[in-house]
């Protein structure tokens, strides 16, 4: 789990600029790679900061739960939100066990799709959600054939075909959504998705990257322009915060920023309530305005880590920036140094 985080935290940082380039569902504000990148880092570095005695270390899903509840906490945009969902999600599967076989794995895929797809208020096919259900049925499909075989070979057939159906599901986006059809363009956050997932099958059989995996995937090639940058400014901004609320808030408060915006996602952070019986949920949406959101959510709760950002971003395809972030990432395993924090 250290192993494959650690790679998808290099492999989005080498690909943030591309990502962020073809990024324009559900808006064009270029941030889904800095945005995943900067998610998946915040798992990394809980893993590299955990203690002994703060994770069940040979418990794979001890320690993704760990990773996961740190992307939660410090998810970025819609995309590293859904990608902190899936980390916690597909833990749970995994609790108990030390080692990872096809079986967990299909069940972590699974469960972890099905969250992703249920934290959204109006979930979105052509979307990462895609990638993620198309990967889980992958694998379900080979490990049924399987009959319960544990071995590594399994466990590698397993990996191999959700990696080529996210590949698949990753190439079908384009139809499915007609801001990409008309962009000519893949989805991003499905993109980024299938270099975790390919990060995944890496690092537990100890191959390299299927780089030729990004290839031909249309607006993907670093000679085409940043894509987003052509097209209309979106109106209103980015609202995420950390607030406790009981399952029932939960639900109110969910109906309430549907009514105010859109991209809705709702996704509790701890398994267990506090004395109260509240759960700490992690929340974001687009809003007109951050004021009367911000104003509403504290009529149910005190929200935390408060964020908010211009979805109208300031976009500039400078390549110097977009290799200034490849070099941190190329870095982070050779001299494990601090990175610094992208802007995007």
């Amino acid at each position: 789990m250290k192993r494959w985080l650690g790679k998808a935290e290099t492999a989005l940082g080498n690909h943030s600029d591309r990502l962020n380039a073809i990024n324009i569902f559900p808006v064009a504000d270029g941030d889904t790679g800095t945005n995943l990148y900067l998610t998946v880092r915040a798992a990394t570095r809980a893993l590299q900061e955990s203690r002994p005695e703060d994770t069940v270390q040979n418990d794979v899903g001890a320690v993704l739960a760990t990773a996961g509840q740190a992307a939660m906490e410090q998810a970025r945009g819609n995309s590293g939100t859904l990608f902190s969902v899936f980390l916690c999600a597909a833990a749970e599967p995994l609790s108990g066990h030390t080692r990872l076989t096809a079986t967990l794995l299909a069940a972590a895929l699974n469960r972890a799709q099905i969250r992703a797809w249920s934290a959204l208020s109006d979930p979105v096919p052509g979307t990462m959600l895609s990638v993620m259900e198309a990967a889980a049925r992958a694998a379900a499909a080979v490990d049924a054939a399987q009959n319960g075989n544990d071995s590594n070979q399994a466990l590698g057939m397993v990996l191999d075909a959700a990696v080529g159906a996210a590949l698949d599901a990753v190439i079908r986006t384009e139809a499915q959504l007609d801001a990409l059809q008309a962009a000519h363009v893949v989805d991003a956050g499905g993109v980024g998705m299938l270099l975790i997932l390919d990060c995944l099958r890496s690092a537990v059989l100890g191959g390299e990257l299927q780089n030729e995996l990004l290839d031909g995937l249309h607006g993907y090639d670093v000679q085409d322009p940043h894509i987003h940058a052509d097209l209309p400014d979106d109106d209103g901004v980015e609202v995420m915060c950390t607030v406790s609320l009981s399952p029932l808030d939960a639900a109110t408060l969910r109906q309430r920023l549907d009514e105010l915006g859109d991209s809705v996602i709702l996704s509790q952070v701890d398994r267990s309530p506090d004395p109260e019986g509240r759960y700490r949920w992690r929340v974001h949406a687009h809003v007109l305005d951050s004021g009367p959101a911000l104003e509403m959510i504290r009529t149910l709760g005190q929200p935390t880590d408060v964020s908010v950002s211009e979805l109208a971003m300031p976009r500039d395809p400078d390549p110097l920036v977009a290799d200034a972030q490849r070099l941190e990432a190329q870095s982070l395993d050779a001299r494990g140094l601090e990175a610094r924090s992208l802007d995007g």
